[in-house]
């Protein structure tokens, strides 16, 4: 037990890291930044896997022995703890005076009838009957086994805890996609529907439980200086039948109370907002998007991003790729000025406005190379294929046109929702496990183990009156707080002023 409560401290002790650093499966980007910053120190600690806590070598060798080093300590625990729950209490020790708690008394009550009652105070109690020499009977009497039962209650539901907790990684999954709020639907089909999804060991993707899920609104409510107060989205869901039949069931999501469906649960995270732009070409022709925007302030939810065009109608690559569009910029909710510098001063939409600069050239969206939608390819802007042609501060309505007749025009907001999509079949194992814990440590925490005995002797008194000496003792095997109210409660009963001898 000893070595069990060391590894289980160092356990907490490794599982530090992982609440103080970035962790490379929750934000890789974060984590590149961070190691970036630090240098040689942030180089070492990759190389320690201190980015990747839960996963690393080190934590997993803790874990493991950790749960080794449990098994060997209830396996023999669990074995004498069979045998003494088989086992009779013990005897009746020869001189009851040394005991703790002692009282003696001679009653007037035939032997027989002080075993009796005294079986009957002691009822609940394991006990036995036991002749000693002279004609001496003795009851010795054990309670309080459910400690020892809690006990190993709590230490087996730690250790389903770190099994079933383990089982989980390899089969869980958790994905993470923003979704318009507009009617825009998400599919949980496979790991390609996501922005970022984390697999179990086990888990390769393709065998996701099917569901969809339309985001018809999201609604915001803030205190009057900024501080969220409640987030909700109405909801359409399809699970199971539904798919096939084409179904739809609402459901209203907020934090904390998340979808379940198909064996997954949806979480909302996150909401944020995607700035709607018209582009009109010389020609006439017209392309909307409305593309999500992250947020670079949580509090006021000012943000950035880069909603991107490519021109109509042209088919020559070469063409294309010098007229290609991204308006880039800060977006706030409710405009306040900081100088010449956009920001904002509440999270609602009330006074929304944008500062955008305008690029056009190359997005390099052709160059095979993934990209963020968040912002443009710097090294085209360094190489010199995509330039700033309008930079400017725009109210919801009003536009700009840049030199060759193009105009941009900020038409509106629209806003997403990021969800989490969760799979663990081992939670209601572990919430069980949890449970047990909980019911054990109790048990091991209010029950106390201790022990009664009762001897009977039959005496000749004066004038050869039948006198019966009743001796009780009372010794509690853990902490003796509390015992000796409950050892004179039966003592007093039965020991009563009305059975004694004048």
């Amino acid at each position: 037990m000893r070595t069990a409560l060391i590894l289980l401290f160092l356990l907490a002790l490794a599982a530090m890291p992982g609440a103080l650093l970035p962790q490379r499966t929750l934000n890789a980007t974060k984590t590149d930044e961070y190691i970036a910053a630090h240098g040689w120190w942030g180089n070492l600690l990759d190389r320690l896997q201190f980015f990747e806590v839960y996963s690393s070598v080190w934590f997993s060798a803790i874990y493991l022995l950790l749960m080794v080093s449990l098994v060997g300590c209830l396996l023999p625990r669990s074995v004498e703890y069979v045998r003494s729950m088989r086992a009779k209490p013990v005897l009746t020790p020869r001189r009851l005076a040394r005991m703790p708690h002692h009282r003696r008394a001679e009653l007037t009550a035939d032997a027989d009838e002080v075993l009796a009652d005294a079986k009957a105070r002691l009822s609940g109690w394991r006990k036995v009957e036991r002749e000693e020499a002279d004609g001496v009977r003795s009851i010795s009497a054990e309670r309080g086994y459910l400690r020892e039962t809690g006990n190993l209650l709590f230490h087996f539901g730690m250790l389903g805890v770190i099994v079933f907790f383990a089982l989980g990684k390899l089969f869980s999954y958790e994905g993470h996609v923003i979704v318009q709020a507009n009617g825009s639907q998400f599919c949980n089909s496979g790991i390609y529907a996501f922005d970022s999804f984390v697999p179990g060991l086990q888990v390769d993707g393709t065998e996701l439980n099917p569901f969809c899920v339309k985001v018809n609104d999201f609604a915001a409510r803030y205190t009057a200086d900024g501080q969220a107060e409640h987030f909700e989205s109405h909801l359409e869901y399809q699970s199971g039948a539904d798919l096939e039949n084409g179904t739809w069931r609402p459901y209203r999501l907020e934090v904390n109370e998340p979808l379940r469906t198909a064996g997954d649960r949806v979480y909302l995270l996150d909401n944020g907002f995607s700035p709607r732009f018209t582009v009109t070409y010389p020609d006439g022709e017209t392309r909307t998007q409305a593309v999500q925007w992250r947020l670079t302030d949580p509090v006021t939810l000012l943000s950035e991003g880069a909603t991107k065009f490519d021109p109509p109608g042209v088919t020559d690559a070469e063409q294309r790729r010098t007229k290609q569009l991204a308006i880039t910029g800060l977006f706030a909710p409710t405009a306040s000025m900081q100088g010449k510098v956009l920001s904002s001063r509440f999270p609602a939409l009330t006074d929304p406005a944008v500062a955008v600069d305008v690029m056009q050239g190359d997005l390099g969206l052709d160059s095979g190379r993934g990209q963020s939608i968040f912002e443009v390819d710097k090294g085209m802007v360094d190489q010199g294929k995509l330039n700033r042609v309008a930079r400017e501060n725009l109210k919801v309505g009003q536009e700009i046109t840049i030199p060759d007749g193009t105009k941009i025009k900020f038409d509106g907001v629209g806003q997403w929702i990021r969800l989490q999509v969760s799979h663990d079949p081992t939670q209601g194992w572990v919430l069980g496990c949890a449970v047990v814990m909980l019911l054990g440590l109790a048990a091991s925490l209010t029950v106390k183990r201790r022990r009664f005995w009762v001897r009977v002797t039959p005496v000749t008194g004066e004038n050869d009156v039948r006198l019966t000496v009743v001796e009780v003792g009372g010794l509690a095997r853990t902490d003796q707080a509390g015992y000796g109210e409950e050892f004179n409660r039966i003592a007093d009963k039965l020991l009563s002023a009305e059975k004694r001898t004048g």
